[in-house]
């Protein structure tokens, strides 16, 4: 949790500084937000073990004076630095960054024209109509925050999965250690890996319920307890969001972790196959009559209603109850198999770390390849390269290929789909990449039909590896383009270009319904991080997950290949 708390006052600075209209500073603090947010390092044990020379060690971007700040925060719970910023500006003015469309020189515009600080402020204008009648915004802009609140609206009731997993793995890995608890796992949505989550659910078995009752709402980051029995507690913690413990007996721990992981639909699928069988099925064991036949595992409770054991990822009622008593349910991806990574940015456009770093972490993550994917020229907002210097930056790859020994470092660009589909570099450049991954990050509010023929087009192109994130969408933020999706997986399959399964947790897309989609016709994915560090990497977990709920197999993810056998799978890799 102290990552997340850490990285949110960094982004505040940098987002007051920049309403300032303070040079460079502003992107110091959020490249060390990033790095300290999408780090599977504990920022707080790293400074607790190695100090302030450790948070610079650790977290890219983080120098003497930033490290001072973490510091200050990680010893006393307060930064003097944020707490005196936050004083120049209106109370809620941050929950303005939320809002899609909006950033801090916009924010600024309407605070001072129109006197805004806060949502509500921010739609009551929009509704009158106040904000078009400001010159440098217009009718277009005030449609655009309208549609920002709504999705802002949503995000509030529920939490994104990439945000809430770690702070459920944090707290289910606490319980599980206090030496009162047999075992714990989280269970619910987040357990399920839903794309978004309302609270957390997290389930334990225990012969002393009221002691782990005790040690689970005194955690630390609990800000209140908000009920508290003898089996049953709800806390919310410092960041407002909310998690159950649930405590049964080792007897019932498998019922009960079947019964509240869920789904609902997954659930009364199998309480009506259990009534056919003359048996009842609830949260605290499978029943013969008042004979209690099995609890204690899910395993047990699958296969005492003739079912193999259903993965939770699919427990969605999707077809897995009739797969599964028909032996036919697939053995779908684990992050075990993910051999490498196929979409990765360095400094050289715009991420934190070197081409060295990040073939380090790759390595650390025992991955047999990674391709290095930095932006193309007409991505001026990323620092494209141009061709010159893409050219200058394919050489560096391939001299830190040659020296580097146990892992295979490719040449390659998320290279910019132009409007009229055509790639953002020469054919004279683009043959000299071993892999070519196109995305559309502009016109996002094209016409259905423009956009699909944007795509449609850059997938007859002969470089084109990859389609990276295929719905263009920033969760929270913007909403998918307009694009025919049909047609784009049908030419996909038939170019043979893969989809890709974006691990970003602002991305997560394909999404795990597309992905369900796109396998029925034909097509192939891999699994990116589209990381912008040596700690984005670890995001892949998300991707996968996304894959799993898609019913995919090693046979559906390209990436799940040796490196051996790339030369088979991409045009230009030898």
């Amino acid at each position: 949790m102290k990552n997340s708390e850490v990285a949110d006052i960094l982004y505040g600075i940098a987002d007051m500084l920049e309403m300032q209209n303070i040079q460079f500073k502003p992107n110091a603090y959020r490249k060390a937000a990033r790095s300290v947010e999408e780090s599977s390092h504990d920022v707080n044990e790293i400074y607790q073990s190695k100090g302030k020379a450790g948070l610079k060690d650790k977290f890219s971007g983080v120098g003497n004076a930033i490290s001072e700040k973490i510091e200050e925060f990680l010893t006393t719970g307060k930064l003097r630095y944020y707490e005196e910023l936050k004083k120049k500006f209106p109370k809620h003015i941050s929950e303005l960054m939320e809002i899609s469309s909006l950033g801090p020189k916009r924010i600024k515009l309407l605070h001072e024209k129109l006197k805004i600080s806060n949502v509500k402020q921010l739609e009551a204008a929009a509704r009158k109509h106040k904000i078009a009648k400001l010159a440098t915004l217009g009718k277009k802009t005030e449609e655009e925050i309208l549609k920002g609140i709504e999705m802002f609206k949503r995000g509030q009731e529920r939490m994104f999965l990439g945000h809430a997993l770690p702070i459920a793995l944090e707290i289910e890995n606490k319980i599980k250690k206090f030496k009162d608890v047999e075992a714990s796992s989280i269970c619910g949505s987040i357990r399920r890996r839903k794309e978004t989550i309302g609270d957390i659910d997290i389930l334990a078995s225990s012969a002393k319920p009221d002691k782990v009752m005790s040690f689970f709402t005194k955690l630390p980051g609990v800000k209140r307890v908000l009920a508290k029995g003898s089996t049953k507690a709800s806390v919310l913690l410092k960041n407002d969001l909310q998690i159950d413990l649930r405590v049964v007996e080792s007897s019932s721990y498998g019922a009960a972790l079947q019964y509240f992981t869920g789904s609902k639909e997954h659930n009364i699928a199998v309480r009506e196959l259990a009534i056919r069988k003359k048996l009842k099925i609830n949260e605290y064991g499978v029943y013969k009559g008042k004979k209690k036949i099995a609890g204690k595992t899910e395993k047990e409770v699958y296969k005492k209603l003739g079912m193999d054991y259903v993965e939770p990822e699919l427990r969605e009622n999707r077809g897995e109850i009739e797969a599964s008593l028909k032996r036919k349910l697939p053995n779908i991806v684990s992050c075990n198999n993910i051999k490498g990574d196929f979409h990765a940015h360095t400094k050289f456009s715009d991420g934190s770390d070197s081409i060295e770093e990040m073939v380090a972490a790759a390595k650390k993550l025992g991955y047999e390849y990674i391709a290095i994917t930095d932006h193309s020229k007409s991505l001026r907002v990323a620092h494209g390269l141009s061709e010159q210097k893409m050219l200058e930056h394919i050489k560096k790859i391939k001299v830190i290929d040659k020296k580097t020994k146990g892992i295979k470092v490719l040449a390659g660009s998320e290279i910019e789909i132009l409007p009229n589909g055509e790639l953002d570099y020469s054919d004279s450049l683009l043959k000299k990449f071993d892999i070519v991954v196109g995305a559309v990050h502009s016109r996002f509010k094209s016409s259905k039909e423009e956009m699909t023929s944007r795509i449609l087009t850059a997938l007859e192109n002969p470089y084109i590896d990859i389609l990276a994130h295929p719905t263009g969408r920033r969760i929270g933020k913007r909403e998918p383009y307009e694009v025919d999706l049909k047609k784009v997986f049908e030419k996909a399959a038939k170019n043979k270009v893969y989809l890709e399964i974006n691990s970003h947790p602002e991305r997560t897309d394909l999404n795990d319904i597309n992905a369900f989609e796109a396998k029925k016709h034909g097509c192939k994915f891999v699994i990116d991080t589209d990381a912008h560090s040596t700690s984005g990497l670890d995001y892949i977990n998300l991707g996968v997950a996304i894959a799993r709920r898609a019913w995919l197999t090693q046979k559906d993810i390209v990436n799940t290949s040796s490196a051996k056998q790339l030369s088979k799978l991409f045009k230009r890799i030898k």
